[in-house]
């Protein structure tokens, strides 16, 4: 079964009910629409977290009931809220429109929700509102961002000390998924100051185990936190591949999940 005919929103109310529900699992791809410095289009992080999705999706066996959502665009960036092209959603509203779209896969009748998200600025508000909802619905909810899922271990990563943003990995997933969205003319790097801001510092970090509430003004002028200008299209390839493959392993493990209470004896 191809990831298209995965699409939920693209079948009748009736083919929708007529879904298996007891073990399936709705996915919402979620991103945002914000600056990525003068190489990247605003749109890198939903389309990354659609494009991941669907890849993942269209690896699952046919009898897999695994259906996809369309994506939410917009995300909470408001760390980037003054650089053209960031269109930033508040908590206070992400959380209201996740909760909404629990509400109604729980109204269908499904009782598994993954939401697959591409965006470094959502992982906070996902992880509290998956449990709002696992609460308020009795759905059984996973927050997954793509960053996490790991790169390959044989694949350096030449900027890894400062790179959160544009650098070398984004820059080079999405060579993979559109090189013609990608201008490699206008990479630059930025915010390698991030490399020296914590290097005296035993506890703090910009988002360790005691962060630090910051904005893209405050650690690079170019909007890029990273250094995109070593990017190819075959480390994002690899990296696009990983993250595909261990994302259908999760959805596979969700499929059917159940915590003990729910069990029978």
């Amino acid at each position: 079964m191809s990831s298209v005919e995965r699409l939920l929103h693209r079948m009748s109310t009736t083919e929708v009910a007529a879904l298996p529900k007891e073990r399936g699992v709705i996915v919402q791809p979620i991103g945002a629409v914000e600056q990525h410095g003068p190489h990247l289009p605003v749109m890198t992080d939903a389309y990354v977290a659609e494009r991941i999705t669907a890849g993942a999706v269209g690896l699952l066996p046919d009898e897999a009931p695994v259906w996809i959502l369309p994506t939410l665009h917009y995300g909470k960036s408001t760390e980037h809220l003054g650089r053209a092209g960031t269109i930033a959603l508040s908590t206070r509203t992400l959380l209201s429109v996740c909760e909404d779209v629990g509400r109604s896969v729980a109204s269908s009748g499904f009782r598994r929700l993954v939401f697959v998200n591409g965006h470094g600025g959502n992982p906070s508000t996902l992880d509290t509102v998956a449990r709002d909802i696992r609460v308020e619905t009795g759905l059984m909810v996973f927050p997954v961002t793509t960053g996490r899922l790991g790169i390959p271990d044989d694949l350096d990563v030449p900027d890894a000390g400062f790179s959160i943003h544009g650098g070398h990995v984004e820059t080079s997933l999405m060579l993979a998924l559109d090189p013609t969205a990608v201008r490699m003319d206008r990479a630059v790097e930025g915010g390698r100051a991030l490399a020296q801001l914590y290097a005296d510092k035993a506890h703090l970090s910009l988002e360790g185990v005691v962060p630090s509430a910051w904005v893209t003004d405050d650690v690079s002028a170019n909007g890029v936190i990273g250094d995109p200008t070593g990017a190819t299209e075959e480390f994002g390839l690899r990296v696009v591949a990983a993250y595909q493959s261990r994302l259908a392993e999760a959805l596979l493990e969700i499929v059917g999940f159940e915590f003990p209470g729910m069990m029978s004896p």
